[in-house]
């Protein structure tokens, strides 16, 4: 959850990668995940699409346990609100989710009343053509 990411966990990150446009997107989903390199497109395992992850520099060192490091990934479950806007999440959004806008390498972003489902998530559902039936 974005709540319990610390932000002295990413103060190695160098760079976001954005895999698809996240103008679009009110929020993004984010989790710490560990993965066995410092950058480069993870190996994704959940439901949904990844929409992103961090790359970390030089000064990261992985876990002496486990010898890997822990990474952000961005990702979009099927039931969120970029594919289905009139579903569990046209108000709210889940725990872990933030508004990308917010992003930053290092910074892990907030809620905003766009990823909330506030007006501007609003009126993008209002101008989205209507399913033909």
């Amino acid at each position: 959850m974005s709540a319990l990411i610390a932000d002295d966990e990413l103060v190695h990150e160098v760079e976001l990668v954005w895999l698809e446009d996240i103008h679009g997107l009110d929020y993004v989903r984010q989790s710490l995940d560990r993965l066995p390199t410092r950058k480069g497109r993870p190996t994704y395992h959940r439901d949904g699409r990844m929409v992103g992850y961090a790359v970390l520099g030089t000064g990261a060192k992985p876990s002496r346990t486990s010898g890997t490091f822990r990474r952000r990934v961005f990702w979009l479950l099927p039931h969120d609100r970029d594919a289905v806007p009139d579903g569990l999440y046209t108000t709210g959004a889940p725990a872990e989710a933030v508004d990308p806008g917010t992003l930053s390498p290092g910074s892990k972003g907030r809620k905003t009343a766009r990823s909330e489902g506030g007006a501007h998530a609003a009126r993008r559902r209002e101008a989205a053509p209507s399913p033909d039936l």
